[in-house]
Protein backbone atom coordinates (compact mmCIF):
# COMPACT_ATOMS: atom_id res chain seq x y z
CA UNK A 1 0.00 0.00 0.00
CA UNK A 2 2.49 2.45 1.11
CA UNK A 3 4.51 1.70 -2.51
CA UNK A 4 1.36 2.55 -4.30
CA UNK A 5 0.97 5.76 -2.70
CA UNK A 6 4.79 6.27 -3.13
CA UNK A 7 3.65 6.11 -6.67
CA UNK A 8 0.59 7.94 -7.06
CA UNK A 9 2.60 10.60 -4.73
CA UNK A 10 5.49 10.37 -7.84
CA UNK A 11 2.81 10.78 -10.64
CA UNK A 12 0.46 13.67 -8.94
CA UNK A 13 3.54 15.53 -8.11
CA UNK A 14 5.12 14.86 -11.24
CA UNK A 15 1.76 16.10 -13.00
CA UNK A 16 1.88 19.50 -11.26
CA UNK A 17 5.61 20.20 -11.73
CA UNK A 18 5.09 19.22 -15.63
CA UNK A 19 2.16 21.76 -15.25
CA UNK A 20 4.02 24.29 -13.26
CA UNK A 21 7.00 24.28 -15.90
CA UNK A 22 4.39 24.76 -18.48
CA UNK A 23 2.82 27.18 -16.86
CA UNK A 24 5.98 29.54 -16.59
CA UNK A 25 6.92 28.20 -20.43
CA UNK A 26 3.57 29.65 -21.51
CA UNK A 27 4.18 32.87 -19.04
CA UNK A 28 7.76 33.60 -20.08
CA UNK A 29 6.55 33.04 -23.81
CA UNK A 30 4.12 35.33 -22.90
CA UNK A 31 5.85 38.20 -21.34
CA UNK A 32 9.00 37.95 -24.73
CA UNK A 33 5.41 38.44 -26.89
CA UNK A 34 4.60 41.39 -24.87
CA UNK A 35 7.81 43.17 -24.43
CA UNK A 36 10.24 42.20 -27.65
CA UNK A 37 13.03 43.16 -27.81
CA UNK A 38 13.84 47.29 -29.42
CA UNK A 39 16.13 46.77 -32.53
CA UNK A 40 17.35 49.14 -34.93
CA UNK A 41 19.31 48.55 -38.21
CA UNK A 42 21.93 50.87 -39.73
CA UNK A 43 22.41 50.08 -43.60
CA UNK A 44 19.57 49.41 -44.96
CA UNK A 45 20.65 47.57 -47.87
CA UNK A 46 20.87 44.08 -49.84
CA UNK A 47 22.72 42.42 -46.04
CA UNK A 48 21.13 44.55 -43.56
CA UNK A 49 17.57 43.94 -44.46
CA UNK A 50 18.55 40.05 -44.66
CA UNK A 51 20.21 40.14 -41.11
CA UNK A 52 17.25 41.84 -39.72
CA UNK A 53 14.85 39.54 -41.67
CA UNK A 54 16.64 36.35 -40.08
CA UNK A 55 16.45 38.05 -36.74
CA UNK A 56 12.34 38.65 -37.32
CA UNK A 57 12.11 35.04 -38.30
CA UNK A 58 14.24 33.50 -34.74
CA UNK A 59 12.42 36.28 -31.91
CA UNK A 60 9.51 38.30 -31.37
CA UNK A 61 11.44 42.21 -31.71
CA UNK A 62 10.19 45.91 -32.78
CA UNK A 63 12.07 47.43 -35.04
CA UNK A 64 12.24 50.89 -33.55
CA UNK A 65 14.59 52.43 -36.49
CA UNK A 66 15.99 52.11 -39.80
CA UNK A 67 18.94 54.41 -40.90
CA UNK A 68 20.63 55.07 -43.89
CA UNK A 69 22.04 57.79 -46.04
CA UNK A 70 19.66 56.64 -49.20
CA UNK A 71 16.12 58.31 -48.43
CA UNK A 72 15.21 55.59 -51.48
CA UNK A 73 16.83 52.51 -49.74
CA UNK A 74 15.46 53.63 -46.23
CA UNK A 75 11.64 53.66 -47.48
CA UNK A 76 12.35 50.51 -49.31
CA UNK A 77 13.33 49.12 -46.14
CA UNK A 78 10.45 50.59 -43.84
CA UNK A 79 7.71 49.12 -46.35
CA UNK A 80 9.16 45.46 -46.80
CA UNK A 81 10.30 45.67 -42.34
CA UNK A 82 6.07 46.99 -41.50
CA UNK A 83 4.78 43.71 -44.36
CA UNK A 84 7.29 41.70 -42.74
CA UNK A 85 6.03 42.96 -38.82
CA UNK A 86 2.19 43.41 -39.57
CA UNK A 87 2.71 46.37 -38.35
CA UNK A 88 0.48 49.18 -38.97
CA UNK A 89 3.10 51.33 -36.75
CA UNK A 90 5.09 53.62 -38.82
CA UNK A 91 8.55 53.02 -38.50
CA UNK A 92 11.15 55.89 -37.17
CA UNK A 93 13.70 56.76 -39.90
CA UNK A 94 16.96 58.35 -40.05
CA UNK A 95 19.63 59.58 -41.68
CA UNK A 96 22.08 59.92 -38.99
CA UNK A 97 22.85 57.02 -36.56
CA UNK A 98 24.19 59.28 -33.88
CA UNK A 99 20.37 60.06 -33.88
CA UNK A 100 18.81 57.32 -33.74
CA UNK A 101 20.61 55.75 -30.91
CA UNK A 102 20.23 58.98 -28.96
CA UNK A 103 16.54 59.35 -29.92
CA UNK A 104 15.18 55.56 -29.73
CA UNK A 105 17.80 54.02 -27.06
CA UNK A 106 17.76 50.30 -28.76
CA UNK A 107 18.63 47.36 -26.52
CA UNK A 108 20.13 45.71 -30.08
CA UNK A 109 21.54 46.93 -32.98
CA UNK A 110 22.55 45.64 -36.36
CA UNK A 111 25.01 47.15 -38.37
CA UNK A 112 25.06 46.18 -42.40
CA UNK A 113 26.46 49.49 -43.42
CA UNK A 114 29.64 49.17 -45.70
CA UNK A 115 32.86 48.44 -43.83
CA UNK A 116 34.37 51.78 -43.46
CA UNK A 117 31.45 52.75 -40.98
CA UNK A 118 31.88 49.57 -38.97
CA UNK A 119 34.26 50.84 -36.16
CA UNK A 120 32.40 54.12 -35.51
CA UNK A 121 28.83 52.94 -35.49
CA UNK A 122 29.76 49.96 -33.60
CA UNK A 123 31.32 51.99 -30.98
CA UNK A 124 28.71 54.70 -30.50
CA UNK A 125 26.20 51.88 -30.53
CA UNK A 126 27.90 50.29 -27.95
CA UNK A 127 28.18 53.35 -25.93
CA UNK A 128 24.50 54.14 -26.08
CA UNK A 129 23.62 51.12 -24.12
CA UNK A 130 22.97 48.41 -26.91
CA UNK A 131 24.17 44.76 -27.82
CA UNK A 132 25.66 44.79 -31.29
CA UNK A 133 25.18 42.08 -34.76
CA UNK A 134 28.23 43.72 -36.75
CA UNK A 135 29.16 42.75 -40.19
CA UNK A 136 32.15 41.61 -40.68
CA UNK A 137 35.10 42.66 -41.71
CA UNK A 138 35.00 44.74 -38.13
CA UNK A 139 36.88 47.45 -39.61
CA UNK A 140 39.19 48.43 -42.06
CA UNK A 141 42.68 49.05 -40.23
CA UNK A 142 43.72 46.88 -37.50
CA UNK A 143 43.43 49.57 -34.63
CA UNK A 144 39.71 50.22 -35.25
CA UNK A 145 39.10 46.50 -34.21
CA UNK A 146 41.21 47.32 -31.23
CA UNK A 147 39.24 49.98 -30.74
CA UNK A 148 35.46 48.19 -30.87
CA UNK A 149 37.12 45.41 -28.78
CA UNK A 150 38.19 47.96 -25.92
CA UNK A 151 34.61 49.54 -25.92
CA UNK A 152 32.77 46.38 -26.10
CA UNK A 153 34.58 45.05 -22.66
CA UNK A 154 34.43 48.29 -21.04
CA UNK A 155 30.54 48.55 -21.47
CA UNK A 156 30.10 44.74 -20.98
CA UNK A 157 27.78 44.73 -24.56
CA UNK A 158 27.82 41.64 -26.47
CA UNK A 159 29.15 41.70 -29.60
CA UNK A 160 27.96 38.79 -32.47
CA UNK A 161 30.25 38.92 -35.76
CA UNK A 162 28.66 38.41 -38.93
CA UNK A 163 31.19 35.35 -39.62
CA UNK A 164 28.05 33.10 -39.50
CA UNK A 165 30.23 29.70 -41.14
CA UNK A 166 30.19 29.37 -36.81
CA UNK A 167 26.72 28.75 -37.22
CA UNK A 168 26.29 27.07 -40.09
CA UNK A 169 24.02 23.68 -39.32
CA UNK A 170 26.51 21.40 -41.49
CA UNK A 171 29.59 23.01 -40.84
CA UNK A 172 28.80 22.27 -37.39
CA UNK A 173 28.08 18.70 -37.79
CA UNK A 174 31.97 18.71 -39.35
CA UNK A 175 33.47 20.18 -36.55
CA UNK A 176 31.72 17.92 -33.91
CA UNK A 177 32.26 14.57 -35.91
CA UNK A 178 34.51 15.02 -38.27
CA UNK A 179 37.44 17.74 -36.21
CA UNK A 180 36.85 17.03 -32.37
CA UNK A 181 36.34 13.66 -33.17
CA UNK A 182 39.62 13.08 -34.12
CA UNK A 183 39.07 11.59 -37.62
CA UNK A 184 41.79 14.11 -39.31
CA UNK A 185 44.84 13.14 -37.27
CA UNK A 186 47.28 15.76 -37.16
CA UNK A 187 46.55 18.68 -39.15
CA UNK A 188 49.51 20.43 -40.78
CA UNK A 189 48.15 22.55 -43.56
CA UNK A 190 44.70 24.09 -44.75
CA UNK A 191 44.08 25.45 -48.14
CA UNK A 192 41.42 28.58 -48.55
CA UNK A 193 40.22 29.81 -51.99
CA UNK A 194 37.82 31.96 -53.23
CA UNK A 195 37.47 31.79 -57.63
CA UNK A 196 34.10 33.78 -57.99
CA UNK A 197 34.59 36.04 -60.94
CA UNK A 198 33.11 38.92 -58.14
CA UNK A 199 35.70 41.78 -58.97
CA UNK A 200 33.39 44.66 -60.58
CA UNK A 201 35.80 46.04 -63.55
CA UNK A 202 32.93 48.98 -64.14
CA UNK A 203 34.25 52.61 -65.70
CA UNK A 204 31.40 54.72 -65.10
CA UNK A 205 31.78 58.71 -65.81
CA UNK A 206 32.05 61.25 -62.86
CA UNK A 207 27.83 62.32 -62.67
CA UNK A 208 26.01 64.28 -60.14
CA UNK A 209 24.91 63.15 -56.92
CA UNK A 210 21.41 62.35 -56.76
CA UNK A 211 19.16 64.85 -54.05
CA UNK A 212 17.97 61.65 -52.52
CA UNK A 213 21.70 60.56 -51.15
CA UNK A 214 23.73 62.30 -48.45
CA UNK A 215 27.28 61.31 -50.12
CA UNK A 216 29.00 63.00 -47.54
CA UNK A 217 27.50 61.20 -44.63
CA UNK A 218 28.17 57.96 -47.12
CA UNK A 219 31.82 58.59 -47.59
CA UNK A 220 32.06 60.04 -43.91
CA UNK A 221 35.60 59.17 -42.41
CA UNK A 222 36.64 57.60 -45.71
CA UNK A 223 38.51 59.57 -48.99
CA UNK A 224 35.71 61.10 -50.70
CA UNK A 225 35.77 59.96 -54.18
CA UNK A 226 34.16 61.68 -57.33
CA UNK A 227 30.65 60.56 -57.46
CA UNK A 228 30.28 58.37 -60.48
CA UNK A 229 26.99 56.30 -59.50
CA UNK A 230 25.29 54.73 -56.54
CA UNK A 231 27.88 53.18 -54.28
CA UNK A 232 26.06 50.03 -53.15
CA UNK A 233 25.81 47.17 -53.46
CA UNK A 234 28.95 45.80 -54.58
CA UNK A 235 30.53 49.23 -56.44
CA UNK A 236 32.08 50.21 -53.16
CA UNK A 237 34.16 46.86 -53.01
CA UNK A 238 35.74 47.47 -55.61
CA UNK A 239 37.91 49.97 -53.84
CA UNK A 240 40.50 49.59 -51.12
CA UNK A 241 39.25 53.22 -49.38
CA UNK A 242 36.10 51.46 -48.24
CA UNK A 243 36.76 47.71 -47.30
CA UNK A 244 40.13 45.19 -47.59
CA UNK A 245 39.16 44.00 -51.42
CA UNK A 246 38.28 40.15 -51.31
CA UNK A 247 40.81 39.48 -48.93
CA UNK A 248 38.55 41.19 -46.41
CA UNK A 249 34.89 40.21 -47.71
CA UNK A 250 35.97 36.15 -48.83
CA UNK A 251 38.50 35.24 -47.37
CA UNK A 252 37.82 35.84 -43.80
CA UNK A 253 35.05 33.68 -43.64
CA UNK A 254 36.79 30.80 -44.33
CA UNK A 255 39.80 31.77 -42.38
CA UNK A 256 37.88 32.58 -39.45
CA UNK A 257 35.76 28.84 -39.75
CA UNK A 258 39.16 27.22 -39.66
CA UNK A 259 40.36 28.83 -37.18
CA UNK A 260 37.14 28.22 -35.36
CA UNK A 261 37.07 24.38 -35.95
CA UNK A 262 40.77 24.00 -34.59
CA UNK A 263 40.66 26.78 -32.18
CA UNK A 264 43.56 28.55 -33.37
CA UNK A 265 44.40 32.36 -32.70
CA UNK A 266 46.71 34.85 -33.58
CA UNK A 267 48.73 33.59 -36.55
CA UNK A 268 52.37 33.64 -36.09
CA UNK A 269 53.25 35.53 -39.01
CA UNK A 270 51.55 36.90 -42.11
CA UNK A 271 52.86 36.84 -45.85
CA UNK A 272 51.19 37.82 -48.71
CA UNK A 273 51.81 38.67 -52.83
CA UNK A 274 49.09 39.59 -55.11
CA UNK A 275 47.91 42.46 -56.89
CA UNK A 276 45.94 43.03 -60.51
CA UNK A 277 47.65 40.90 -62.94
CA UNK A 278 44.61 40.40 -65.21
CA UNK A 279 43.23 42.52 -67.97
CA UNK A 280 41.79 45.59 -66.02
CA UNK A 281 39.80 48.00 -67.91
CA UNK A 282 37.74 49.70 -64.96
CA UNK A 283 38.68 51.82 -62.06
CA UNK A 284 38.36 49.05 -58.91
CA UNK A 285 41.88 48.96 -57.02
CA UNK A 286 41.40 45.81 -55.26
CA UNK A 287 43.51 42.88 -56.09
CA UNK A 288 42.01 40.25 -58.34
CA UNK A 289 45.03 37.73 -57.60
CA UNK A 290 46.39 36.97 -54.45
CA UNK A 291 48.01 34.30 -52.23
CA UNK A 292 48.58 34.78 -48.46
CA UNK A 293 49.83 32.83 -45.41
CA UNK A 294 48.72 32.75 -42.29
CA UNK A 295 51.17 30.55 -40.33
CA UNK A 296 51.35 28.89 -36.68
CA UNK A 297 53.55 25.96 -35.22
CA UNK A 298 53.34 23.19 -37.81
CA UNK A 299 50.73 24.60 -39.94
CA UNK A 300 50.40 26.99 -42.33
CA UNK A 301 46.80 27.83 -43.61
CA UNK A 302 47.10 28.82 -46.97
CA UNK A 303 44.49 31.61 -48.99
CA UNK A 304 44.53 31.88 -52.96
CA UNK A 305 41.94 33.75 -54.95
CA UNK A 306 41.83 34.90 -58.81
CA UNK A 307 38.88 36.56 -60.27
CA UNK A 308 39.37 35.23 -63.22
CA UNK A 309 40.47 31.71 -64.73
CA UNK A 310 38.47 28.95 -63.69
CA UNK A 311 38.35 27.27 -59.96
CA UNK A 312 41.19 25.07 -58.92
CA UNK A 313 38.64 22.69 -57.77
CA UNK A 314 34.95 23.22 -59.26
CA UNK A 315 32.84 21.20 -56.68
CA UNK A 316 34.94 23.81 -54.13
CA UNK A 317 35.05 26.77 -55.62
CA UNK A 318 34.51 29.33 -52.19
CA UNK A 319 35.92 26.81 -49.12
CA UNK A 320 38.53 25.58 -47.16
CA UNK A 321 40.46 21.84 -47.29
CA UNK A 322 42.33 20.76 -43.90
CA UNK A 323 44.81 18.22 -44.29
CA UNK A 324 45.26 15.68 -41.87
CA UNK A 325 47.31 12.47 -41.28
CA UNK A 326 44.27 10.29 -41.52
CA UNK A 327 42.18 12.46 -44.14
CA UNK A 328 41.10 15.51 -45.79
CA UNK A 329 37.71 17.57 -44.86
CA UNK A 330 36.59 20.05 -47.75
CA UNK A 331 33.74 22.66 -46.34
CA UNK A 332 31.76 24.79 -48.10
CA UNK A 333 28.69 27.01 -47.58
CA UNK A 334 26.68 24.46 -49.90
CA UNK A 335 28.20 20.83 -48.17
CA UNK A 336 31.08 19.69 -46.85
CA UNK A 337 33.21 16.37 -48.00
CA UNK A 338 35.64 14.24 -45.63
CA UNK A 339 37.42 12.12 -47.29
CA UNK A 340 39.84 9.49 -45.22
CA UNK A 341 43.61 8.32 -46.03
CA UNK A 342 43.31 4.63 -45.74
CA UNK A 343 40.16 2.64 -44.55
CA UNK A 344 37.12 4.26 -43.73
CA UNK A 345 34.14 5.86 -45.25
CA UNK A 346 33.88 8.93 -46.89
CA UNK A 347 31.00 11.36 -45.47
CA UNK A 348 29.30 13.47 -47.05
CA UNK A 349 26.75 16.49 -46.24
CA UNK A 350 24.63 19.00 -48.46
CA UNK A 351 23.15 22.44 -46.68
CA UNK A 352 19.90 22.12 -45.54
CA UNK A 353 17.73 25.47 -46.52
CA UNK A 354 15.41 24.92 -44.05
CA UNK A 355 12.41 26.11 -47.50
CA UNK A 356 9.81 24.48 -45.88
CA UNK A 357 9.81 25.49 -42.84
CA UNK A 358 10.33 29.48 -43.69
CA UNK A 359 8.77 29.76 -47.20
CA UNK A 360 8.92 33.36 -46.72
CA UNK A 361 12.39 32.58 -48.00
CA UNK A 362 11.64 31.72 -51.33
CA UNK A 363 9.72 34.99 -52.20
CA UNK A 364 12.64 37.48 -50.65
CA UNK A 365 14.69 39.59 -53.23
CA UNK A 366 18.31 38.89 -53.37
CA UNK A 367 18.11 36.36 -50.49
CA UNK A 368 21.22 33.89 -50.06
CA UNK A 369 19.33 30.72 -49.56
CA UNK A 370 22.55 28.40 -48.13
CA UNK A 371 23.52 31.54 -45.65
CA UNK A 372 19.99 32.24 -44.06
CA UNK A 373 19.58 28.92 -41.53
CA UNK A 374 23.46 29.56 -40.88
CA UNK A 375 22.30 33.36 -39.69
CA UNK A 376 19.39 32.59 -37.85
CA UNK A 377 21.73 29.94 -35.79
CA UNK A 378 23.68 32.94 -35.48
CA UNK A 379 21.07 35.53 -34.30
CA UNK A 380 19.95 32.67 -31.68
CA UNK A 381 23.40 32.38 -30.86
CA UNK A 382 23.59 36.38 -30.03
CA UNK A 383 20.32 36.41 -27.98
CA UNK A 384 21.04 33.15 -25.85
CA UNK A 385 24.17 35.11 -25.24
CA UNK A 386 23.18 38.07 -24.36
CA UNK A 387 20.38 36.50 -21.97
CA UNK A 388 23.04 34.66 -20.64
CA UNK A 389 25.78 37.24 -20.47
CA UNK A 390 28.38 34.79 -22.20
CA UNK A 391 30.92 35.51 -25.10
CA UNK A 392 28.87 34.48 -28.40
CA UNK A 393 30.25 31.74 -30.81
CA UNK A 394 31.29 34.80 -33.16
CA UNK A 395 32.63 37.04 -30.51
CA UNK A 396 33.98 40.54 -31.07
CA UNK A 397 37.10 39.18 -29.73
CA UNK A 398 37.37 36.24 -32.31
CA UNK A 399 36.20 38.70 -35.06
CA UNK A 400 38.82 41.11 -34.68
CA UNK A 401 41.41 38.27 -34.72
CA UNK A 402 40.16 37.25 -38.21
CA UNK A 403 39.91 40.74 -39.64
CA UNK A 404 43.16 42.28 -38.07
CA UNK A 405 44.74 38.65 -40.04
CA UNK A 406 42.94 39.80 -43.32
CA UNK A 407 44.32 43.16 -43.27
CA UNK A 408 47.89 42.78 -42.47
CA UNK A 409 48.02 40.26 -45.32
CA UNK A 410 47.18 43.00 -46.99
CA UNK A 411 49.38 45.12 -45.61
CA UNK A 412 52.08 42.46 -46.18
CA UNK A 413 51.36 42.37 -49.99
CA UNK A 414 52.05 46.24 -50.50
CA UNK A 415 55.13 46.24 -48.15
CA UNK A 416 56.09 43.10 -50.22
CA UNK A 417 57.58 41.45 -46.75
CA UNK A 418 56.33 38.84 -43.82
CA UNK A 419 54.59 40.93 -40.82
CA UNK A 420 54.44 39.55 -37.02
CA UNK A 421 51.64 41.42 -35.29
CA UNK A 422 52.18 41.77 -31.63
CA UNK A 423 48.03 42.41 -29.98
CA UNK A 424 49.35 43.05 -26.85
CA UNK A 425 51.21 45.82 -27.58
CA UNK A 426 49.10 46.37 -30.30
CA UNK A 427 52.46 46.67 -32.94
CA UNK A 428 54.19 44.77 -35.95
CA UNK A 429 57.68 43.90 -34.45
CA UNK A 430 60.19 45.25 -35.99
CA UNK A 431 58.93 47.49 -38.20
CA UNK A 432 57.55 50.78 -37.78
CA UNK A 433 56.51 51.48 -41.22
CA UNK A 434 53.98 48.72 -40.80
CA UNK A 435 52.98 49.72 -37.09
CA UNK A 436 52.25 52.99 -38.88
CA UNK A 437 50.00 51.39 -41.56
CA UNK A 438 47.84 49.88 -38.57
CA UNK A 439 45.82 52.80 -38.62
CA UNK A 440 44.28 54.98 -41.23
CA UNK A 441 44.04 58.59 -41.81
CA UNK A 442 40.73 59.95 -41.47
CA UNK A 443 38.69 62.50 -43.06
CA UNK A 444 37.85 65.20 -41.00
CA UNK A 445 35.97 66.05 -38.78
CA UNK A 446 35.53 62.46 -38.09
CA UNK A 447 38.16 60.98 -35.14
CA UNK A 448 39.55 57.72 -35.46
CA UNK A 449 38.62 56.01 -32.30
CA UNK A 450 41.59 54.33 -30.98
CA UNK A 451 42.70 56.88 -29.09
CA UNK A 452 39.94 57.56 -27.42
CA UNK A 453 39.82 54.26 -26.03
CA UNK A 454 43.25 53.45 -25.33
Amino acid sequence: MQQANTRRNFIRNSAALFALSTFKASRLDALALANPRRVALIGTGWYGKSDLFRLMQVAPIEVVGLCDVDKQQLQTAASLVAERSKSSASIPTYGDYRKMLAAEKPEMVLIGSPDHWHALQAIESIKSGAHVYLQKPISVDVLEGEAILATARKYNRTVQVGTQRRSTPHLVEAKKNIVDAGLLGKVHHIEMCCYYHMRNNSNPAVQAVPDFLDYEMWTGPAPLREYDGLPHRRWWRAFMEYGNGIMGDMCIHMFDTVRWMLDLGWPNRISSTGGIYGSNPGKSNIADTQTAVFEYEGLNCVWQHRTWGTAADPEYPWSFKIYGENGTLCGSTMKYDFIPSGKGEKIHRDVVLEKEKYPEDLTEKDIELFAAPATREHMKNFLHAIDKGIKPVADIEEGHISTASCILANMSMKLQRPLRYDPVRRLVVNDSEATAMLQRNYRSPWKHPYLAVH
